[in-house]
């Protein structure tokens, strides 16, 4: 006599890293993540600013610094950097290529291949197509040198041999599709862009 036995496994939880999760699009990933289920943590410079974050675990460190990225990375399986930057028509902007770039290493060592990054209509492969409006006035005037570093950044993501995906639309329906990502491979190296 054979007896067969079945075993309802369920999947475990992603374990995610959200860095600028203070942010309105972080927030956004955050919360339908944590009701999604997932295991999250988030990296925060500020953690008065975190308290509202229910759900997620705190890590407190600047996403520039490549051993906070490290030590909030461990054990996670993917990682949606959501950070921002004002725009500034006046001053050099860094943040994003730098923290891109710390958090590729940071990644690499911790054997997490995982990335999910949010960009924005006009960088990358999107230049030229945000409409008159955008390309003419807006980005000329206000996000010139945002863009050159969301170039930068994008620059890093494209040369880093991780498992990314790089993709704009509402906050929430970014949070969807970023958190679509973490369990689909159909984006693996792929830059959607993401339209309402």
């Amino acid at each position: 006599m054979t007896t067969s036995v079945t075993e309802t496994h369920r999947a475990a939880a992603p374990k995610i890293l959200v860095l600028g999760a203070t942010g309105p699009t972080g927030r956004h990933i955050v919360s339908e993540a944590v009701n999604r289920g997932y295991d999250v943590t988030v990296l925060v410079r500020s953690p008065e600013k975190a308290t509202d974050l229910k759900g997620a675990k705190l890590v407190v460190g600047d996403a520039r610094d490549e051993k906070a990225l490290r030590q909030a990375i461990k054990g996670r399986d993917a990682v949606i950097p959501a950070l921002g930057t004002p725009a500034t028509p006046f001053r050099g902007v860094t943040l994003l290529s730098t923290a891109t770039r710390a958090l590729a290493n940071a990644m690499k060592a911790e054997q997490v291949s995982r990335l999910i990054a949010i960009t924005g209509m006009g960088a990358g492969n999107s230049a030229g197509h945000g409409g008159f409006l955008f390309d003419k006035l807006i980005f000329l005037l206000l996000l010139r040198k945002v863009y050159a570093d969301k170039n930068r950044q994008e620059d890093v993501i494209n040369r880093s041999d991780l498992d990314w995906t790089s993709g704009s639309i509402s906050r929430a329906d970014v949070a969807t599709f970023i958190l679509d990502q973490v369990t689909s491979d159909a984006w693996f190296g792929g830059s959607p862009l993401i339209t309402s």
